[in-house]
């Protein structure tokens, strides 16, 4: 009787899989398993040729491959977010250094494709050792920690434009920059190695500026201008529009000057930094506070660390957690963490102070609206500020209404849809509209009672221009390219109260227009039968052609005085 060779689990798994096969050709086919098995593992991906692969990711690096979550996803978006972040720099710096801001943006076009975008300002300027960090640093900045408003946040914007300009043209970042009128200006190229998220400076020197402080940015890109929405003329015309206190003078690459001179000498107001409020602190973020605390007690680093937090307020916290005033934060276990987490929330607390944000004030806001938009009757609103998650913000409406609208100047008798201007912090958010909770708000308010006419999740139709403005600490942006609000409850609640307060003012002056319009045309039938009636009234009674004269004219007087009463 012949032996049989046992097969080894492998052996036998692979044999089961091979169904055209019996036992015994798997048997007599063992050398040729061997050899197939043998092949397989040696292309096998395993733990340590996975764990060879794998590094560190430069965030410049990051954002390189996906420059799109920046907003440069495509030539014409492009150009605009360069200029878009230069000017909301230096309108930063200029209101920080308590300068009223004059800007000076240029473009001009080298190719079909190719442009350099140079921006101006009057501002403080910036130190040399620093110029490298600002302009070739990705998420390098004073802002993402402060809790004051400002247009940047994250230290992103200018620096993607000059990795932008780089990666399409391969040309640096040119900077001027001065910080005193007896010294010379600093002049430096430079351009970020995405790999270290580091600068690399490639000129360095001295140069005349022709200005006493201020700083002059160079980009070159690749882009694509076209006038139109969404376009830089659009955005550089709605940020004159917000920022009432600036002069902006801007040359386009077409050789047209657009010259926005300031409505106001007065500057914004000046925010002030303040501390994180207990509500808007989440239960990860509160244990990593106490356990870096320098405090003490846990009573002082409420006090000291949280704003609006007293030593009344901060007892009855402890109480609430069960947990000793006397413990000291940096010793706080997870479990304490969630127990004084809890305790917060269940505690009044004051509203957090709103001195850290600055609105653009109901009078500055309509000189910015009339500045741009030429309309019969306007109206403004600035609400009381409030709080989502911690964070104080207040939002700011006006209406134009009555403008006249190029689309529908063929066809006049067509109604346009309204116009919607979105900012943040001062700044025009143009794209991803229906994204926005502003849009959102607008949408779900009933334009009809102000006499409107509206479909159903759609705008209001009408000449009517309406800008609405959030003012925050931290605008909660759907995405790195700080184009559309988040959805939050409380914010969107804010901005239908605003819409609804300007709204009712427009309903008001539609309906006076209405009653006036019927009262004209009352007068008007009144005016053509006039004549008829004193040829009646002669007939009749047998008057005489100065005797129906004198009663014609005292119906007209009559009628004068109702029309100005």
């Amino acid at each position: 009787m012949a032996a049989t060779k046992t097969l080894q689990p492998n052996q036998m798994n692979f044999a089961f899989e091979d169904k055209s096969a019996d036992a015994e050709n798997s048997v007599m086919d063992e050398p040729v398993v061997k050899k197939s098995r043998q092949k397989t593992s040696k292309n096998t991906v395993t733990a340590e040729t996975m764990a060879a692969k794998q590094r560190d990711i430069s965030v410049s690096e990051f954002f390189a491959k996906n420059r799109h979550l920046l907003g440069f996803d495509n030539p014409r978006k492009a150009l605009l977010t360069a200029i878009k972040e230069a000017v909301d720099n230096s309108l930063d710096a200029c209101e920080e250094a308590r300068i009223l801001p004059d800007i000076t943006v240029t473009i001009k076009q080298l190719t079909e494709k190719k442009f350099t975008v140079i921006v101006r300002d009057n501002g403080p300027g910036i130190i040399s050792k620093q110029v490298p960090n600002v302009f070739a640093r990705l998420l390098y900045g004073s802002k993402f920690h402060s809790l004051k408003m400002s247009r940047g946040q994250q230290g992103i914007g200018i620096s993607a434009a000059g990795m932008y300009g780089l990666l399409t043209t391969g040309e640096p970042v040119q900077i001027i920059s001065r910080i005193d009128k007896n010294k010379k200006a600093y002049h430096c190229h430079v351009q970020i190695d995405t790999s270290k998220n580091k600068p690399m400076v490639t000129l360095d020197e001295d140069c005349d500026f022709e200005l006493p402080t201020g700083t002059q940015v160079t980009i070159t890109l690749e882009g694509k201008y076209q006038k139109g929405k969404q376009s830089v003329d659009d955005y550089l015309a709605q940020t004159a529009m917000a920022n009432p206190h600036i002069t902006l003078i801007y040359n386009a690459p077409d050789g047209q000057v657009y010259e926005y001179i300031r409505q106001t000498k007065e500057l914004p107001f000046t925010p002030v930094e303040i501390k994180p409020h207990p509500y808007g602190v989440e239960l990860g973020l509160l244990f990593k506070m106490a356990r870096e605390s320098t405090a003490k007690h846990l009573t002082a680093f409420l006090q000291q660390d949280f704003s609006r937090v007293s030593s009344k307020v901060g007892d009855e916290i402890c109480k609430k957690a069960s947990l000793s005033k006397n413990l000291k934060p940096a010793n706080m276990s997870l479990k304490e963490a969630e127990a004084l987490h809890n305790a917060i929330n269940e505690t009044k607390i004051m509203a957090p102070p709103v001195n850290c944000i600055g609105p653009i004030g109901e009078s500055e806001l309509e000189k910015g609206l009339k500045r741009v938009v030429e309309a019969e009757f306007y109206a403004v609103c600035t609400r009381k500020p409030d709080v989502y998650r911690g964070n104080p913000f207040l939002i700011e409406a006006a209406i134009a209404y009555g403008f006249k609208s190029e689309q529908n100047a063929d066809d006049p008798d067509k109604l346009p849809q309204l116009e919607l201007k979105r900012f943040a912090n001062r700044v025009p958010l143009l794209y991803q509209q229906s994204a926005c909770a502003i849009h959102k708000a607008v949408v779900e308010t009933n334009w009809r009672n102000y006499n409107l006419s509206q479909s159903r999740g759609a705008l209001p139709m009408g000449p009517i221009v309406l800008m609405i403005h959030m003012a925050s600490v931290w605008v909660p942006f759907t995405s790195e390219s700080k184009e559309a609000i988040a959805h939050y409850p409380e914010i969107i609640k804010e901005i239908k109260l605003a819409i609804q307060e300007c709204g009712r003012q427009l309903g008001m002056h539609l309906r006076k227009q209405k009653r006036i319009k019927l009262e004209m045309a009352k007068r008007g039938y009144i005016e053509t039968y006039l004549p008829y009636i004193g040829e009646a009234l002669q007939e009749i009674l047998t008057l005489k052609d100065e005797q129906v004269n004198t009663i014609l004219t005292r119906l007209k007087e009559v009628l004068e005085k109702t029309r100005q009463i």
